[in-house]
């Protein structure tokens, strides 16, 4: 069996950002058009998800296309707004308002096939708690108690 040979502490470290260690094989550049896009693409699938969600199966309309635009556009903002505001918060608000945006999309996306309210609400409510609770883990193991990231 073959094993990699050791490398000294300092040779590992070159080509390396951050504190992870991990090389970072993405330009700035590529890092900002990403941070655009993302909430484009995100948003677009969920609003096709929603409109689909909403007809179906049934024939597409103008109206359904107007919906599935309309909830992609609200996602979006919706998006960039969360993670904006997320970021300069502490770990449990954090963790809360992830939870809150996940729970609140599914239980939005749910509810646009045929079933009740209340069941789109408990079906919302169980996906943002667990969504919670594994942020709330996250962010707990991999934060300083002043939120600085480890």
């Amino acid at each position: 069996m073959a094993h990699a040979a050791p490398v000294p502490r300092r040779a590992r470290r070159v080509g390396t950002t951050g504190l992870s260690g991990l090389p970072d094989v993405l330009s700035a550049r590529t890092h900002r058009v990403a941070s655009v896009a993302m909430p484009v693409v995100l948003g677009l699938v969920y609003g096709y998800w929603a409109a689909a969600n909403r007809r179906s199966g049934g024939e597409i309309t103008g109206w359904n296309l107007l919906f599935g635009f309309v909830t992609a556009a609200a996602f979006m903002v919706l998006y960039v707004a969360v993670r904006w505001v997320a970021s300069r918060m502490i770990r449990e608000v954090h963790a809360v308002l992830w939870a809150a945006f996940t729970g609140g999309t599914f239980g939005f996306l749910y509810s646009q096939a045929p079933n009740t309210v209340l069941r789109s609400s408990i079906m919302g409510l169980v996906i943002g708690a667990a969504c919670f609770a594994v942020l709330f883990y996250r962010y707990y193991t991999h934060e300083d108690a002043q939120g600085q990231r480890l």
